[in-house]
């Protein structure tokens, strides 16, 4: 794969997590559990993507206790799939089995140390498009700080998952504006959304893995019954 001519950002460490998980979603949860679905019954699925370089052990960690969040935002009596997918070290890029609840998830997480490597954007979204051709998936959420490939490249793999109604939730640890720019990008050809996050603040990324969660499970109008700003600045983004 050719290389983007322009430099790349340099990584930082991600500053230590602090405070705890929230749990105020109940009222939330049980709203959207009433809505009737027009695809009652059917779960949702759901291809959660994280960048595995040394860098990422902090953000690691914080998806690791949040993960269960997602799985509790689903609208019933359907279930929601999840399959973990990352990237490391050298060329290494892997895919979990679908799993349906949090606790499996954790277990598949906690056994993922993180370690140095460049990104593997392009393979997330080609195995994105791959499992889309098996079967039905609601959305693709991607969490990273950086971009070490062809720009273009990727902009093109994310509007072909645009075009096969998969889109990409894409997630930005850090600021730097060249990063942004093209995660915004990709959210955009493929019908999805972008959002920034701290790290040091838990409760942000909580709230958007429970709002692409709820898409995932109820679509549009599920997402519209959560508050908060995460979740109403995802809705405003999408077609």
């Amino acid at each position: 794969m050719a290389k983007d001519s322009r430099p790349s950002p340099t990584k930082s460490a991600t500053p230590p997590l602090r405070g705890e998980v929230r749990s105020d979603i109940a009222a939330f949860v049980e709203k959207v559990g009433a809505m009737g679905r027009p695809n009652s019954g059917e779960d949702g699925r759901l291809l959660f993507a994280l960048d595995a370089t040394m860098s990422r052990q902090p953000t690691w960690d914080l998806a690791c206790q949040l993960q269960a969040e997602m799985f509790r935002a689903i609208p019933k009596p359907s279930a929601l799939q999840v399959q973990l997918l990352y990237f490391r070290g050298f060329g290494e890029c892997r895919a979990s089995k679908w799993v349906r609840d949090g606790e499996a998830l954790a277990t598949l997480m906690s056994r993922i140390d993180c370690r140095g490597g460049h990104t593997q954007i392009g393979k997330v979204f080609a195995h994105a498009r791959s499992e889309r051709a098996k079967q039905k998936i609601d959305a693709v959420i991607y969490v990273g700080d950086a971009i070490e490939e062809n720009v273009d490249d990727l902009a093109e793999k994310a509007g072909q998952l645009g075009l096969l109604g998969l889109p990409l939730f894409i997630f930005q640890e850090g600021s730097d504006s060249r990063v942004e720019a093209a995660f915004r990008d990709f959210a955009r050809l493929s019908k999805g959304a972008y959002a920034r996050f701290d790290a040091s603040a838990p409760g942000q990324l909580a709230d958007l893995l429970k709002a692409v969660a709820a898409y995932a499970g109820g679509g549009k109008a599920a997402l519209k019954l959560q508050s908060s700003a995460q979740a109403r600045a995802l809705l405003a983004q999408l077609p």
